[in-house]
Order: structure tokens, then sequence, then C-alpha cells
């Protein structure tokens, strides 16, 4: 079979105008909570594109970690590559893409800085691994192996059983201020329900698919 050959119909669901939540955010918690029913393989995942200086995009996968009204968090380093776009462009955007349901979310909006108490909740949160690795990691900066393990055992020995979160660790979080959902329907017809925030107000639109 050749890649061009690859197809898949979609008809486990729609997607109308008047099942919608009054907000985005409601939205997705709604979808998000039945990705996690449907026992969808790692929900939370989702792809981050962020913009450089020199106006080349680049998208990798990231988790979820935080939803409220506020918007979307996630952790990463400061200094790694998306970490210095993020600083020189603050906006991004965020894709969802659940393939049992059918479904894709994509998210565009303005990013910040979590203040770093919350990110101090999160990081001690994590497995000791995980958080010895935060120091571990010049992320995105050229490395060996031979190298990055001797910095493992370096801070394994040096943090000890209780390590502080590193100064250039922490959380960012997206504040939506575009959201689409996307239904796939069949013969390519599918469902596009767009919010888009205007003058503090969400205007609710369909699009063509």
């Amino acid at each position: 079979m050749s890649i061009a050959d690859i197809r898949k119909q979609y008809s486990k669901s729609v997607l109308l105008e008047d099942s919608l939540a009054p907000t985005p955010l409601e939205q997705f918690s709604k979808w998000f909570d039945e990705a996690l029913q449907a026992e969808v393989v790692e929900p939370n995942a989702m792809a981050l594109a962020t913009v450089g200086e020199d106006g080349c995009p680049a998208a990798r996968i990231v988790l979820l970690k935080g939803l409220d009204q506020r918007g979307l968090v996630f952790f990463t380093n400061y200094e790694s590559r998306k970490g210095r776009e993020l600083s020189a462009c603050p906006r991004a955007s965020l894709l969802f893409f659940w393939p049992e349901l059918e479904r894709q979310v994509r998210i565009e909006g303005c990013i910040e800085r979590i203040d770093g108490a919350e990110s101090d909740v999160y990081y001690n949160s994590r497995p000791l691994g995980s958080r010895i690795g935060a120091w571990v990691s010049p992320q995105s900066q050229p490395i060996t192996r031979d190298d990055l393990e001797r910095r493992l055992t370096h801070f394994t020995e040096t943090l000890g059983e209780n390590p502080t979160r590193p100064p250039h660790w922490g959380g960012y979080r997206l504040r939506p201020e575009r959201v689409e959902f996307w239904q796939g329907r069949p013969s390519r017809l599918h469902d596009r329900m767009q919010y888009r925030l205007e003058n503090e107000r969400w205007i609710v639109q369909r699009l063509a698919p």
C-alpha cells in the first residue's frame, strides 16, 4: 500500500452547535474527561508549536499538567529551545489528537510563566528520578551520553532525597484566544467548531472542513 492510499473513515460521533459548552475550556474539560473514560493513550500529550527569532516554527510533544479557568499548564526547562523561543515570542499553539475518539483540539494563545510557588508544588510531586533529571539535563544543548551519565551520578550524589526545584525549570500557562474542536465525520465533511475571543467574549463559529 502506498502512503497516498492510507485513509480512514470517521463515523464515531458528531459535534453540533447546541451541544457546545459556553466557553472553550469547559468544552475542553468535557472532551478530556471523555478521552479519559475511553482510555485514550496519553490523553494529555499535546504538540506544542513555537516560533523562533528567525521566524521558523518548531513543534514537539509535551504533557498537559494543569487545567483551570486561566488556561493550560505544562512544564519544561526555561533554557531549552522552546523556553528560549517562548521568551522571544510569548505566543504558542497546542494540538491534541485523540484518534480513538476521532477528535482533535487546536488551541492558540499567549504564554506566561506560572509563579514559582505553583512550579514548586508540581516539581515536588514528581518522582525523585524526574526531579533529579531536571538538574541533570542542559536541555537542547549538545551533549554526549557519557557526560549525561556523569551529570546524573554527580547530581544524584549531591542533591540527596529532597532536591529543590532548579531555577531554570518551571511551568508555563497558555491563555487561550482561539480554540477549535474537530470531530471526524464521513466523506471528510468533518465538524469544526471554533471559539474566538473578541472583546472578552467568546464568539462561536462553524468552519468549513
